[in-house]
């Protein structure tokens, strides 16, 4: 399944449907969950990463359970914009988790995500280190996927 612009799969979504935004790092995934009306997103939990087909069942179950018809996957492009190794090992992992789990997905820059939320978690959470690791995977899905769902919000009829 070819990787999808994310506003042509906001546009393609069933109604009511929700996005599962994924933070894909070399230990764990982190998830987060749109709600249907695609206006707001939430950490979901965190998944160690293993072996694609598994990971793939994982999100697949989630999907099905929540309502989900698309995935929203966190592009590590440098600080620069460039397009580096890490990006282009997300995107092949995107096409490939696209393909086994069945559902469209979209890549979107996911610069800082990790540095923002790890942030907000020592300033205003005041979370120790061991508490900031457990949750900054799928906050910072969260993170990446509240700025697509931003950008593509379509504009106010009138």
């Amino acid at each position: 399944m070819p990787i999808t612009p994310l506003p042509a799969l906001r546009a393609a979504l069933p109604r009511h449907a929700r996005l599962i935004g994924l933070d894909p790092g070399r230990r764990t995934v982190g998830v987060a969950l749109s709600d249907v009306s695609l206006m707001l997103a939430s950490p979901y939990r965190a998944l160690a990463r293993g072996k694609l087909l598994a990971n793939a069942a994982e999100i697949a179950a989630i999907a099905a359970k929540e309502g989900a018809a698309g995935l929203v996957v966190g592009l590590p492009l440098g600080l620069d914009g460039s397009f580096g190794p890490a990006a282009q090992a997300a995107k092949d992992w995107t096409s490939a988790l696209s393909e086994a789990t069945g559902l469209p997905a979209a890549l979107w820059d996911e610069r800082l995500s990790s540095s923002a939320v790890n942030r907000m978690l020592i300033t205003e959470a005041d979370l120790s280190r061991a508490k900031r690791a457990k949750a900054v995977d799928a906050a910072a899905a969260a993170y990446m996927l509240q700025s697509a769902l931003d950008a593509t919000r379509p504009p106010p009829p009138g």
